[in-house]
C-alpha cells in the first residue's frame, strides 16, 4: 500500500515519516495553515533520499506560478488539487515530474483521464479532516488511485477495506493543532496501514 503523508513543514517530522516508511512526502504550497514557501520546501526536500517522491501541492494557482514554485522547490511532483483543467496538466507536462490530479470524489475517477501519473480521490469538502464514505468510490476510480480525507491511525484500516485503493493520503489526521504534525501519529499511522 502506497502512503503519502502531507502537509510537512519540520525538517524532524520529514525524518519520522522518511524512517517510518513513507513513499511519499507532500510540500504545501498554497493557502492553508500547512504552507510553506517554496524555498522552505527546497530545505525540506533536500532531507528526503531519492526513493520517496516529493510533491509540491497547488490549488488553484495558474500553471506558471506551479512551474515556477516547484523549479524553485526541486520537488519531483506536483499535485493540481480542485477543479484544474486537463489543460493545467498538459501545461506541466514538460517538467518532467510526477503529476497528481487530486480530486473530489464526484469527479472523473479515472486515473489518466487529464495525463496525470497519480489520481487523489479526496473527501468531498476537502481539508474538513472528516471521514466520509469511502466505499461510494470502490470500484469507480481506477488505475493509481489514493485515498485521502479524514483518515488517521484509527480508521486507516476500515477506509482501505471500504474502498479498495492503490494507497492513501493523510495530513490534518496526524496533527496535535492545525498544521502542526505529531510524530507518533505518522508513525501509527504508517503501522496500522502496514500491519
Amino acid at each position: 500500500m502506497y502512503v503519502k503523508i502531507c502537509g510537512l513543514r519540520e525538517p524532524g517530522h520529514v525524518a519520522t515519516a522518511v524512517e517510518a516508511g513513507a513513499d511519499a512526502i507532500g510540500f504545501v504550497m498554497t493557502r492553508s495553515p500547512r504552507r510553506v514557501t517554496p524555498e522552505r520546501a527546497a530545505e525540506l526536500a533536500a532531507l528526503v533520499p531519492e526513493h520517496v517522491l516529493t510533491v509540491g501541492v497547488f490549488r488553484g494557482e495558474d500553471p506558471e506560478t506551479v512551474r515556477a514554485a516547484a523549479l524553485a522547490s526541486g520537488v519531483r511532483a506536483v499535485q493540481l488539487h480542485g477543479t484544474h483543467p486537463h489543460g493545467d496538466f498538459t501545461a506541466l507536462k514538460d517538467l518532467g515530474v510526477t503529476l497528481i490530479r487530486a480530486v473530489a470524489a464526484q469527479a472523473d475517477l479515472r486515473c489518466g483521464a487529464f495525463d496525470e501519473d497519480l489520481l487523489l480521490v479526496d473527501a468531498p469538502h476537502a481539508g474538513s479532516g472528516q471521514p466520509w464514505d469511502w466505499a461510494a468510490v470502490r470500484g469507480r476510480a481506477t488505475g493509481r488511485w489514493l485515498l485521502a480525507g479524514g483518515l488517521a491511525p484509527g480508521n486507516v484500516r476500515e477506509a482501505i477495506e471500504a474502498a479498495d485503493p492503490w494507497g492513501v493520503d493523510v495530513s490534518s489526521g496526524l496533527e496535535s493543532a492545525p498544521g502542526v504534525k505529531d510524530p507518533r501519529l505518522i508513525e501509527e499511522f504508517l503501522r496500522s496501514v502496514r500491519g
